[in-house]
């Protein structure tokens, strides 16, 4: 038997011979080195930067740590995005700091009623070097040292904790800025000892590599070029992704979405739905799914397997059917406008993207 259907299927036949060659080939290829890596690196590093070999060992090390494949396109990746945050500086300086500072507190104080004369006095205080801490944020140049001046003034100020603790405006930090929160859920398997906290860890080259490099890279992601990498990094893992599904919700239920790549509203109740998810209930009699069950797939959003959801497959053959013969696309820019107190013009994710993908170009051309 078969002898027969293989006598009668030789295409298959010639394919399960191809996919055998192309596993025998997969096995021999070898590995690349750690020497091998270091030297690939050292050659796209800026000429002009210093301790590149110490640069090209943490990154080397960040990728062999995460077992994540050191090609070419991925090592660009993580020096692009390097570049475009911060200039291969480990603690960038920012622009304007003192003065987002102090914003910073007032705000806080208004928001917990606290009156400004308290403020004033508080601040006026010296700390240990001698300095009042007015005088220190007047000083201040980078995110490393106000995050830490915010540590050490919940713990010496009065009303500290009330007014710091627990509330460090510093959420970004390191060569990459990835996000503190992001690398206090992801320090499992981080190969360093810590010097202290996660947070200070951040801040250092080794650390910052390391958590930047797991947000770039450490998910699966089947994306038809990097620069949908890049607005991830920006937006959060899947944005990109998620921002195509709601194009393609927004097609198959005749509803105008902002693909911003935010599939729930957060914290809303079933009763009061997000926009996407509000849209897609629309669907639901024609799905065969209820409230319940196009939540449950929705909150599937930020992971790998959202994609083999009922929800996000049927929804994607309505749309490719209402199209124009060619199938809605798997991977958008999403629509977010940038706002941090660090920006201080109009910036948006889809911006960011491309200018790392044009930073990446230039690397895989050197």
């Amino acid at each position: 038997m078969t002898q027969q259907i293989m006598a009668k299927s030789p295409a298959r036949k010639r394919w399960v011979l191809v996919g055998i060659a192309m596993l025998v080939l997969a096995s021999c290829t070898p590995q690349r080195t750690p020497e091998e890596v270091r030297a690939e690196l050292l050659r796209k590093l800026p000429l002009s930067l210093s301790d590149r070999t110490g640069w090209a060992r943490d990154i080397q090390a960040a990728f062999a740590a995460q077992d994540l494949e050191p090609s070419s396109e991925n090592l660009c990746a993580a020096l692009a995005v390097i570049e475009q945050e911060s200039t291969y500086h480990v603690d960038p300086a920012v622009p304007g700091l003192p003065g987002i500072a102090k914003r910073e507190i007032d705000r806080r104080a208004a928001a917990l009623h606290v009156p400004q004369l308290v403020v004033d006095a508080a601040l006026q205080l010296r700390s240990p070097d001698g300095r009042t801490f007015d005088e220190r944020i007047a000083a201040l140049r980078t995110e490393q040292e106000l995050s830490a001046l915010f540590e050490e003034m919940a713990n010496r100020v009065p009303m500290g904790q009330r007014l710091f603790g627990r509330f460090n405006p510093i959420r970004t930090g390191g060569p990459m800025q990835v996000r503190i929160d992001f690398a206090a859920r992801h320090a499992r398997g981080y190969p360093y000892p810590l010097d202290g906290s996660i947070r200070s860890e951040v801040f250092s080259r080794r650390g910052g590599l390391y958590f930047g490099i797991k947000h770039l890279l450490g998910y699966p992601a089947d994306y038809p070029a990097m620069r949908y990498r890049f607005a991830d990094f920006n937006a959060g893992w899947y944005a990109s992704r998620n921002a195509a599904f709601q194009r393609a919700a927004g097609i198959a239920t005749g509803t105008r979405l902002v693909g911003d790549g935010d599939l729930l509203k957060p914290g809303a109740p079933l009763d009061a739905p997000g926009a996407t998810e509000r849209a897609l209930r629309g669907l639901g009699p024609r799905l065969g799914m209820d409230a319940a069950a196009i939540r449950g797939d929705l909150q599937r959003g930020d992971t790998a397997g959202f994609a083999n959801t009922t929800l996000y497959q049927q929804v994607y053959a309505i749309a490719d059917a209402k199209g124009s013969g060619q199938a809605v696309p798997r991977a958008v820019l999403p629509q977010i406008e940038l706002d941090s107190p660090k920006i201080t013009r109009k910036l948006t994710t889809a911006w960011f993207a491309g200018r790392v993908e044009a930073r990446w170009k230039a690397c895989m051309a050197r």
